[in-house]
Protein backbone atom coordinates (compact mmCIF):
# COMPACT_ATOMS: atom_id res chain seq x y z
CA UNK A 1 0.00 0.00 0.00
CA UNK A 2 1.19 3.38 -0.83
CA UNK A 3 1.65 5.60 2.16
CA UNK A 4 -1.09 8.16 2.76
CA UNK A 5 -0.04 11.79 2.57
CA UNK A 6 -1.56 13.89 5.27
CA UNK A 7 -2.92 17.22 4.09
CA UNK A 8 -0.88 20.27 5.08
CA UNK A 9 -2.80 22.36 7.58
CA UNK A 10 -3.85 25.83 6.42
CA UNK A 11 -1.73 28.69 7.75
CA UNK A 12 -3.16 30.63 10.67
CA UNK A 13 -4.69 34.01 9.76
CA UNK A 14 -2.47 37.00 10.54
CA UNK A 15 -3.34 38.93 13.70
CA UNK A 16 -5.43 42.08 13.18
CA UNK A 17 -3.39 45.33 12.91
CA UNK A 18 -3.08 47.41 16.01
CA UNK A 19 -4.99 50.69 15.96
CA UNK A 20 -2.85 53.51 17.31
CA UNK A 21 -4.82 56.59 18.40
CA UNK A 22 -2.80 59.83 18.51
CA UNK A 23 -4.42 62.51 20.59
CA UNK A 24 -3.16 66.04 20.06
CA UNK A 25 -3.85 68.77 22.58
CA UNK A 26 -5.19 71.92 21.02
CA UNK A 27 -4.69 75.53 22.06
CA UNK A 28 -2.00 77.26 24.04
CA UNK A 29 1.45 78.10 23.04
CA UNK A 30 4.40 76.15 24.16
CA UNK A 31 5.38 76.61 27.73
CA UNK A 32 8.79 77.82 26.68
CA UNK A 33 7.53 81.30 25.67
CA UNK A 34 3.89 81.73 26.82
CA UNK A 35 3.08 85.44 27.21
CA UNK A 36 6.63 86.70 27.16
CA UNK A 37 5.90 88.68 23.99
CA UNK A 38 3.45 90.81 25.94
CA UNK A 39 6.15 91.89 28.34
CA UNK A 40 8.45 92.76 25.45
CA UNK A 41 5.69 94.71 23.71
CA UNK A 42 4.89 96.63 26.90
CA UNK A 43 8.57 97.56 27.26
CA UNK A 44 8.61 98.75 23.66
CA UNK A 45 5.51 100.94 24.13
CA UNK A 46 6.93 102.40 27.36
CA UNK A 47 10.19 103.23 25.62
CA UNK A 48 8.34 104.93 22.75
CA UNK A 49 6.26 106.99 25.20
CA UNK A 50 9.40 108.10 27.03
CA UNK A 51 10.98 109.04 23.70
CA UNK A 52 8.05 111.23 22.68
CA UNK A 53 7.97 112.91 26.11
CA UNK A 54 11.66 113.75 25.78
CA UNK A 55 11.11 115.11 22.27
CA UNK A 56 8.21 117.24 23.52
CA UNK A 57 10.25 118.65 26.39
CA UNK A 58 13.12 119.45 24.04
CA UNK A 59 10.79 121.47 21.82
CA UNK A 60 8.98 123.19 24.73
CA UNK A 61 9.99 126.63 25.95
CA UNK A 62 11.84 127.30 29.19
CA UNK A 63 8.69 128.25 31.13
CA UNK A 64 6.98 124.92 30.44
CA UNK A 65 10.11 122.97 31.38
CA UNK A 66 10.33 124.83 34.69
CA UNK A 67 6.69 124.06 35.46
CA UNK A 68 7.08 120.37 34.66
CA UNK A 69 10.20 120.24 36.80
CA UNK A 70 8.40 121.95 39.67
CA UNK A 71 5.60 119.39 39.50
CA UNK A 72 7.93 116.39 39.76
CA UNK A 73 9.90 118.05 42.55
CA UNK A 74 6.72 118.57 44.55
CA UNK A 75 3.89 116.35 43.22
CA UNK A 76 1.73 116.64 46.36
CA UNK A 77 1.09 120.34 46.06
CA UNK A 78 1.90 123.50 44.11
CA UNK A 79 5.51 124.53 44.46
CA UNK A 80 7.21 127.86 44.04
CA UNK A 81 6.53 127.87 40.33
CA UNK A 82 3.30 128.91 38.65
CA UNK A 83 0.09 127.17 39.53
CA UNK A 84 -2.80 127.45 41.92
CA UNK A 85 -3.60 126.27 45.42
CA UNK A 86 -7.27 125.59 44.66
CA UNK A 87 -8.25 122.16 45.92
CA UNK A 88 -9.29 119.57 43.40
CA UNK A 89 -8.00 121.42 40.36
CA UNK A 90 -4.68 119.68 39.86
CA UNK A 91 -1.57 121.43 38.65
CA UNK A 92 -2.60 123.39 35.60
CA UNK A 93 -0.23 125.61 33.72
CA UNK A 94 -0.73 129.31 34.12
CA UNK A 95 -2.52 131.14 31.37
CA UNK A 96 -0.70 134.45 30.93
CA UNK A 97 -2.42 137.50 29.60
CA UNK A 98 -1.12 137.09 26.07
CA UNK A 99 -2.53 133.55 25.89
CA UNK A 100 -6.09 134.59 26.80
CA UNK A 101 -6.76 135.21 23.11
CA UNK A 102 -5.87 131.58 22.38
CA UNK A 103 -8.19 130.47 25.19
CA UNK A 104 -10.97 132.59 23.66
CA UNK A 105 -10.56 130.79 20.33
CA UNK A 106 -10.58 127.42 22.06
CA UNK A 107 -13.78 128.24 23.96
CA UNK A 108 -15.44 129.50 20.79
CA UNK A 109 -14.57 126.23 19.05
CA UNK A 110 -16.09 124.30 21.95
CA UNK A 111 -19.27 126.37 21.81
CA UNK A 112 -19.58 125.61 18.11
CA UNK A 113 -20.61 122.10 19.15
CA UNK A 114 -23.78 123.48 20.73
CA UNK A 115 -26.80 122.87 18.50
CA UNK A 116 -27.86 125.96 16.54
CA UNK A 117 -24.90 127.96 17.81
CA UNK A 118 -24.61 129.67 14.44
CA UNK A 119 -27.97 131.28 15.06
CA UNK A 120 -26.93 132.72 18.43
CA UNK A 121 -23.22 133.39 17.91
CA UNK A 122 -23.90 137.11 17.46
CA UNK A 123 -25.25 137.18 21.03
CA UNK A 124 -22.14 135.57 22.57
CA UNK A 125 -19.24 137.97 22.99
CA UNK A 126 -15.77 136.90 24.16
CA UNK A 127 -13.25 139.64 24.90
CA UNK A 128 -9.93 139.93 26.74
CA UNK A 129 -10.08 142.63 29.41
CA UNK A 130 -7.91 143.78 32.30
CA UNK A 131 -9.90 141.51 34.62
CA UNK A 132 -9.46 138.42 32.46
CA UNK A 133 -11.39 136.70 29.70
CA UNK A 134 -14.97 138.02 29.68
CA UNK A 135 -17.70 135.83 28.16
CA UNK A 136 -21.05 137.59 27.84
CA UNK A 137 -24.42 136.13 26.89
CA UNK A 138 -26.45 139.00 25.45
CA UNK A 139 -30.22 138.71 25.68
CA UNK A 140 -32.85 139.50 23.07
CA UNK A 141 -36.28 141.04 23.51
CA UNK A 142 -37.92 137.61 23.62
CA UNK A 143 -35.32 136.17 26.03
CA UNK A 144 -32.71 133.96 24.38
CA UNK A 145 -30.75 132.59 27.34
CA UNK A 146 -33.17 133.27 30.22
CA UNK A 147 -36.92 133.40 30.28
CA UNK A 148 -38.20 136.94 30.19
CA UNK A 149 -38.51 138.36 33.70
CA UNK A 150 -37.36 135.10 35.32
CA UNK A 151 -34.11 133.53 36.48
CA UNK A 152 -34.85 130.22 34.71
CA UNK A 153 -32.48 129.45 31.82
CA UNK A 154 -34.00 128.54 28.48
CA UNK A 155 -33.06 125.35 26.67
CA UNK A 156 -30.56 127.27 24.55
CA UNK A 157 -29.09 128.99 27.60
CA UNK A 158 -28.76 125.72 29.52
CA UNK A 159 -26.97 123.98 26.63
CA UNK A 160 -24.60 126.90 26.15
CA UNK A 161 -23.75 127.21 29.85
CA UNK A 162 -23.21 123.44 30.11
CA UNK A 163 -20.76 123.45 27.17
CA UNK A 164 -19.00 126.46 28.65
CA UNK A 165 -18.70 124.75 32.05
CA UNK A 166 -17.13 121.64 30.54
CA UNK A 167 -14.42 123.75 28.93
CA UNK A 168 -13.77 126.09 31.89
CA UNK A 169 -13.75 123.19 34.37
CA UNK A 170 -10.44 122.04 32.89
CA UNK A 171 -8.74 125.30 33.87
CA UNK A 172 -7.28 126.21 37.27
CA UNK A 173 -8.44 129.81 36.91
CA UNK A 174 -11.03 131.31 39.22
CA UNK A 175 -14.34 132.57 37.83
CA UNK A 176 -16.63 135.51 38.43
CA UNK A 177 -20.27 135.39 37.37
CA UNK A 178 -22.23 138.60 36.92
CA UNK A 179 -25.86 139.37 36.16
CA UNK A 180 -27.07 142.58 34.48
CA UNK A 181 -30.47 143.99 33.52
CA UNK A 182 -31.71 146.95 31.52
CA UNK A 183 -33.16 150.11 33.06
CA UNK A 184 -36.77 148.99 32.71
CA UNK A 185 -38.29 148.75 36.21
CA UNK A 186 -39.39 145.31 37.31
CA UNK A 187 -43.18 145.47 37.61
CA UNK A 188 -44.00 142.26 39.52
CA UNK A 189 -44.17 143.83 42.97
CA UNK A 190 -42.17 146.13 45.16
CA UNK A 191 -40.19 143.32 46.83
CA UNK A 192 -38.57 141.92 43.69
CA UNK A 193 -36.52 144.32 41.59
CA UNK A 194 -33.79 144.27 38.99
CA UNK A 195 -31.29 143.73 41.81
CA UNK A 196 -32.84 140.41 42.75
CA UNK A 197 -33.36 139.39 39.11
CA UNK A 198 -29.75 140.06 38.08
CA UNK A 199 -28.40 138.25 41.16
CA UNK A 200 -30.74 135.28 40.73
CA UNK A 201 -29.76 134.86 37.07
CA UNK A 202 -26.07 134.89 37.94
CA UNK A 203 -26.67 132.36 40.71
CA UNK A 204 -28.73 130.13 38.40
CA UNK A 205 -25.86 130.17 35.92
CA UNK A 206 -23.49 129.19 38.73
CA UNK A 207 -25.63 126.22 39.79
CA UNK A 208 -26.00 124.96 36.23
CA UNK A 209 -22.28 125.30 35.49
CA UNK A 210 -21.26 123.57 38.73
CA UNK A 211 -23.41 120.60 37.80
CA UNK A 212 -21.79 120.38 34.35
CA UNK A 213 -18.05 120.71 34.86
CA UNK A 214 -16.71 123.49 37.05
CA UNK A 215 -15.90 122.67 40.67
CA UNK A 216 -17.33 124.41 43.70
CA UNK A 217 -14.12 126.23 44.67
CA UNK A 218 -13.67 127.72 41.21
CA UNK A 219 -16.39 130.39 41.46
CA UNK A 220 -15.12 133.23 43.63
CA UNK A 221 -18.00 135.69 43.33
CA UNK A 222 -21.58 135.84 42.12
CA UNK A 223 -22.63 139.44 41.58
CA UNK A 224 -25.78 141.23 40.49
CA UNK A 225 -25.46 144.75 39.07
CA UNK A 226 -29.10 145.42 38.09
CA UNK A 227 -28.96 148.40 35.68
CA UNK A 228 -25.89 150.03 37.25
CA UNK A 229 -23.46 148.76 34.58
CA UNK A 230 -25.28 149.20 31.29
CA UNK A 231 -23.70 147.88 28.13
CA UNK A 232 -25.27 150.72 26.16
CA UNK A 233 -25.60 153.75 28.46
CA UNK A 234 -27.03 155.79 25.58
CA UNK A 235 -29.86 153.24 25.21
CA UNK A 236 -30.70 151.98 28.72
CA UNK A 237 -33.73 150.03 27.50
CA UNK A 238 -31.79 147.98 24.93
CA UNK A 239 -32.23 144.24 25.29
CA UNK A 240 -28.47 143.59 25.14
CA UNK A 241 -28.12 145.38 28.48
CA UNK A 242 -29.66 142.23 29.94
CA UNK A 243 -26.79 139.78 30.05
CA UNK A 244 -24.89 137.25 32.13
CA UNK A 245 -21.10 137.57 32.18
CA UNK A 246 -18.55 134.90 33.09
CA UNK A 247 -15.05 136.24 33.76
CA UNK A 248 -12.05 133.89 33.68
CA UNK A 249 -9.54 135.57 35.96
CA UNK A 250 -5.81 135.65 35.43
CA UNK A 251 -3.65 133.41 37.59
CA UNK A 252 -1.45 135.52 39.83
CA UNK A 253 2.24 134.68 39.98
CA UNK A 254 3.87 134.42 43.45
CA UNK A 255 5.44 137.64 44.59
CA UNK A 256 9.18 137.86 44.16
CA UNK A 257 11.46 139.96 46.30
CA UNK A 258 12.93 142.87 44.34
CA UNK A 259 16.66 142.58 43.64
CA UNK A 260 18.91 145.33 44.92
CA UNK A 261 21.02 147.36 42.61
CA UNK A 262 18.40 147.45 39.84
CA UNK A 263 16.88 150.61 38.53
CA UNK A 264 13.26 149.64 39.19
CA UNK A 265 11.59 148.72 42.48
CA UNK A 266 8.51 146.63 43.07
CA UNK A 267 5.33 148.48 43.82
CA UNK A 268 3.50 147.59 47.06
CA UNK A 269 0.28 146.80 45.19
CA UNK A 270 1.90 144.94 42.30
CA UNK A 271 0.77 141.31 42.69
CA UNK A 272 3.05 139.97 40.01
CA UNK A 273 6.14 141.22 41.79
CA UNK A 274 7.51 142.83 38.64
CA UNK A 275 9.71 145.86 38.97
CA UNK A 276 8.24 149.17 37.90
CA UNK A 277 10.14 151.00 35.17
CA UNK A 278 12.11 154.01 36.28
CA UNK A 279 10.18 156.23 33.87
CA UNK A 280 6.86 155.17 35.42
CA UNK A 281 8.17 155.91 38.92
CA UNK A 282 9.39 159.31 37.89
CA UNK A 283 5.99 160.11 36.43
CA UNK A 284 4.23 159.05 39.61
CA UNK A 285 6.53 160.88 42.03
CA UNK A 286 5.63 164.45 42.87
CA UNK A 287 8.14 167.14 43.78
CA UNK A 288 8.24 167.82 47.52
CA UNK A 289 7.26 171.44 47.08
CA UNK A 290 3.98 170.46 45.38
CA UNK A 291 2.73 168.34 48.31
CA UNK A 292 0.04 169.94 50.39
CA UNK A 293 0.37 169.87 54.16
CA UNK A 294 -1.78 167.21 55.80
CA UNK A 295 -4.78 168.62 57.61
CA UNK A 296 -5.79 166.74 60.71
CA UNK A 297 -9.45 166.77 61.62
Amino acid sequence: MAPQIEPTPAPAPPPPPKIVVIRRKKGGHGGHHGGAWKVAYADFVTAMMALFIVLWLMSADKEVREQVSAFFNNPTGPGKQMGTDAAGVGHGLEIPKEDMAKLAQKIQQALMQVPEFRNIKDHVEITVTSDGLRIELLETEAGMFFESGRAQPTKTGAELLAALAQELGRLPNNLLIEGHTDAKPFSRDGEYSNWELSTDRANSARKLMESNGIHGQQVMQVRGFADRDLRHPDDPMAASNRRVSVIVQYLVKPQQAPERGKEGEAKPGDKTGEAAPAEARKGEEKPPEQKKPEVRK
